[in-house]
């Protein structure tokens, strides 16, 4: 008996060690040995993005999609502009088909401020919404991603979620409600990101939230939206487009970016470039090199601003995983700072650098100074957007990227620089000191820069042509 037992075990062990190790089929598995860190740079990147809808119309199916999900009381935020054009009226007729109990909110600020987004999240937290719908630009998209979030996360403070080093950047780990986001604009790409940016008041500088729990649920691009767009407002949204993609093209790549997180809850929206986000983001070049002049100039080009929609949302998913660098890092006390300048076409009763245009007053300067690194990406961007460079030199790179870009910006009448828009030399250090806090986007320039290098680039930036 004693001797049958002991075969028995015997042969267990040998069925042991023969089995297979295959994670899916052993019991006895435990775990595979962990790769060992190399350094402490990230090894991985994660793409997120929400879902899209894109066609002629598509706007009549909000309502459907409110009842779908079973949704009881809506919120509605757009600004007072757009609550009397044709957008908001094509959501106001769905909601109204399908029956769908609903409030509006329109005091959206243009170039929101924390003040204006503290607004909105009251109005969202005593709303008790279980759903939300944006319709505007970037300015209304990402109010509605703030209210959102701290209607989700009552008892966390304002700072709480706001990007370091001015806020406390905690991880967002709360679940939010559906939010659909219908855009208006052609240049934020806010519908397919987890991105919300407001001026912080108190430091005169653009900051944030980044969290791809806050990107919307669904992003609904019609088309339609865009035919009533004044010229102005087409142009600096489309600056917003070609900034996206050249900057996550170019931005320091993601298995370069420091630190490399513990948990992944951890690892930032903006990674660095990547070979997905690289798609994208030259997608989107080339789609702006052939239709954003044409969209500008003739508002019956339905072809050209449907296409620079679909832009749009295209740079979005690239820079809304690879993230943007110098350009957007130094245009957001470029925008904070601003003094008596009021755009064209912009119907706002404040002062006011549309964001598109702070961003791509700097981008000559910016792109001469980052292409010593990667230098082949800047004159492949340079050649999308028409340079010939046949007989370029790679090591120029940077001074070609940069003229083309001048000449683009010449040929539809942007600002001449900073100077332009009200600065002097004398608003340098301030501009500097207001670029500083914004890490998050400068440390992935694939190029390092100190405050000198920061000032020589605001300078160099006070007049284009």
């Amino acid at each position: 008996m004693a001797a049958g037992r002991q075969r028995a075990a015997r042969l267990l062990r040998q069925l042991q060690r023969a089995a297979c190790r295959c994670p899916s089929h052993c019991h006895t598995y435990s775990q595979v040995p962990e790769r060992p860190t190399l350094g402490n740079t990230d090894y991985a990147f994660e793409m997120a993005i929400s879902n899209i809808r894109y066609g002629e119309g598509v706007t009549k199916e909000v309502g459907m999609d409110l009842q779908n999900l079973g949704a009881r009381r809506v919120c509605l935020m757009t600004d007072k502009n757009l609550s009397q054009l044709p957008p908001v009226n094509a959501v106001l007729n769905s909601l109204a088909k399908y029956s769908i109990n609903f409030q509006m909110y329109d005091n959206v600020r243009v170039e929101p401020t924390d003040q204006s987004f503290m607004d909105a999240i009251n109005f969202a937290k005593k709303g008790e919404f279980d759903a939300y719908v944006a319709v505007g630009g970037g300015s209304v998209i990402d109010t509605c991603k703030a209210a959102n979030l701290y209607a989700s996360s009552p008892t966390s403070d304002f700072l709480d979620y706001v990007n370091a080093p001015i806020g406390k950047g905690k991880p967002v780990t709360v679940p939010l409600k559906p939010l659909i986001a219908v855009p208006t604009t052609s240049g934020t790409g806010s519908e397919t990101t987890g991105v919300a940016i407001f001026d912080f008041k108190e430091l005169k500088v653009k900051t944030g939230i980044a969290s791809r729990a806050i990107k919307p649920t669904l992003g609904i691009i019609d088309p339609l939206h865009t035919l009533s767009m004044p010229e102005r407002i087409v142009a600096n949204s489309g600056f917003d487009v070609l900034c996206h993609a050249l900057e996550s093209y170019t931005a320091l790549p993601y298995n370069m970016r420091s630190p490399c997180p513990s948990n992944p809850i951890n690892r930032p929206a903006y990674q660095g470039s990547n070979p997905i986000s690289d798609v994208w983001a030259l997608h989107a070049l080339r789609i702006v090199a052939k239709y954003l002049k044409r969209a500008i100039r003739n508002p019956e080009d339905r072809e050209a601003r449907a296409s620079m929609h679909l832009a749009s949302a295209f740079a979005g998913i690239g820079f809304g995983n690879a993230g943007v660098h110098l350009c957007h890092g130094m245009s957001y006390p470029i925008s904070g700072l601003v003094k008596t300048y009021k755009p064209k076409d912009y119907n706002v009763d404040h002062s006011l650098v549309p964001h598109g245009l702070s961003v791509v007053l700097t981008s000559p300067a910016v792109f001469a100074f980052t292409a010593q690194i990667h230098p082949e990406r800047h004159l492949e961007a340079a050649e999308i957007l028409g340079a010939d460079i046949r007989t370029a030199r790679i090591k120029d790179a940077g001074f070609i990227l940069a003229d083309t870009l001048r000449k683009f910006l010449f040929d539809l009448n942007v600002d001449d620089g900073l100077a332009a828009i009200g600065y002097s030399k004398a608003d340098i250090p301030a501009l500097v000191k207001g670029t500083l806090p914004q890490e998050r986007v400068t440390k992935l320039s694939p190029r390092p820069q100190t405050e000198e290098d920061l000032s020589a680039l605001f300078e160099a930036s006070m007049k284009l042509y």
